[in-house]
């Protein structure tokens, strides 16, 4: 049998064991800073974590775990070590290269493909070490990250988002012919599914293709073109249809929405999350919390979009509805935060603006969010939507090694991740480091294929 080697040559060999030493450990589940801890890093995995008082000499219990191994301890002297980040919106089918949304939308899905990977490459520099793409990307791209083929985060796909005919994930524009019969034609991030029987089909292709979950659009939306924000789509029986195959899969159904009639329907018939939920009011925010169901605003894209750095991204009708959430934007963080609405982090960036990835932090705190709450968004909270809470979005034994090493601490400013150059020393994904700014900690080079 020919080895892993030859048949992926790029995949890595194994990992290298590290000890981070005299770190400040941040823990987002409740915004305690632990000094002095020492955390033991074995195949990928947190192996283990003790606090001590003072930089280990030989002979120590620090360094005798293990025995017969060669370790990588690096005094961290201080210097905070923090969840790595987890962004649950991200759209990398729309890569930079186009000027504007129309071309970035509609590029030759070749040359999106072999863009997608520079995307996620500067999110992991970012410090966002997984992330949940909401419509586009592809088992294919999911498997080259997993597999150490191209840097990139880990990444957990929805496959195409599910929309009604003329609803927001149809990119027609309404002098487009008719698609052929009988439903599930896809184009771009989105499938079209009218009717149960074509609901259940496109779930169960898209879970088939590699769907790690299920995104429906049951509003309106900023980019799409035919329809009004405060449209409500899909039925209630359509809805269930979804739900059903999420739940027979052991997954679950999130949901575009804006509207409190859109999200009610949603969350009344099944769906576990909204993406967005700009034009949420008091009464919706309290259902959502009784029924558990995550939200995940993404301010910073209606930001970018009407800003005068990508003035020229969106055309004037879709930048009128673009105005429209942004201004509601900031007040639907308040609602949902005073009603106690478990909230992610999200950004649902395209093309060039995708620079603006850490740009979300600011104004979530501008919204009058605590920056533990902040943190907690794209670290903890992100991991329950997930559901990888055991392995994801703290630093303990037994989770993933991945983890940030920064010289500021974000419980004081969470503004610091907007500053990555400034701030962000180090990337560790799966145990390895990623990417390095400190001369103290190089990154894993990959093991090349030998050239005979």
């Amino acid at each position: 049998m020919a080895s892993t080697s030859n048949i992926k040559p790029w995949v890595q060999g194994p990992h290298k064991r590290y000890r981070l030493v005299d770190c400040s450990l941040i823990d987002p589940k409740d915004g305690q800073v632990y000094e002095h801890v020492t955390v033991d890093l074995k195949d990928g995995l947190i192996h283990r974590m003790t606090k001590l008082s003072k930089w280990p000499s030989p002979g120590d219990e620090a360094l005798s775990w293990t025995s017969n191994e060669q370790i990588t301890i690096i005094n961290l002297n201080g210097k905070f070590l923090c969840p790595g980040l987890i962004d649950c919106h991200v759209h990398l089918a729309t890569p930079p290269g186009e000027e504007g949304l129309r071309d970035t939308m509609n590029q030759d899905p070749t040359t999106s493909l072999l863009r997608q990977p520079y995307p996620a490459h500067q999110m992991l520099k970012r410090g966002f070490t997984s992330v949940r793409d909401c419509g586009g990307a592809s088992l294919a791209l999911k498997e080259a990250f997993a597999e150490g083929l191209y840097p990139g985060p880990r990444l957990f796909i929805s496959g195409h988002g599910i929309s009604q005919t003329g609803g927001h994930g149809d990119l027609r524009s309404a002098r487009d012919s008719e698609y052929a019969c009988c439903g599930g034609n896809t184009r771009g991030l989105g499938r079209v599914a009218d009717g149960v029987e074509q609901c259940l089909h496109a779930a169960r292709e898209e879970l088939r293709s590699g769907a790690d979950f299920i995104k429906i659009m049951v509003s309106g939306g900023v980019v799409s073109p035919t329809d009004r924000l405060t449209n409500t789509q899909y039925t209630a029986e359509e809805i269930r249809a979804f739900c059903r195959v999420a739940s027979d899969a052991g997954t679950y159904v999130t949901a575009h929405a804006y509207t409190p009639a859109a999200i009610r329907i949603a969350l009344e018939n099944g769906v576990s999350g909204i993406e967005h939920g700009n034009l949420i009011d008091e009464p919706t925010a309290k259902f959502m919390a009784e029924k558990g169901a995550f939200l995940t605003p993404t301010l910073i894209t209606y930001k970018a979009m009407a800003s005068k750095e990508f003035g020229s991204f969106l055309p004037p009708s879709i930048a009128e509805k673009n105005m429209q959430v942004l201004s509601a934007g900031l007040k639907s963080i308040q609602i949902a935060d005073q009603a106690g609405v478990p909230m992610c982090y999200g950004t649902d960036l395209l093309g060039p603006l995708q620079v603006k990835q850490t740009g979300e932090f600011a104004l979530r705190t501008e919204a009058g969010l605590s920056a533990l709450k902040v943190l907690q968004s794209a670290t903890i909270n992100a991991s329950y939507r997930l559901r990888l809470q055991d392995k994801l979005g703290r630093l303990k034994e037994g989770s993933f090694a991945d983890m940030l090493i920064l010289n500021a601490n974000p419980l004081e400013d969470i503004e610091v991740f907007d500053r990555p150059t400034k701030h962000l020393l180090a990337v560790f994904k799966d145990g390895r480091v990623v990417e390095s700014r400190w001369s103290k900690l190089p990154t894993d080079i990959p093991r090349s294929a030998n050239i005979e």
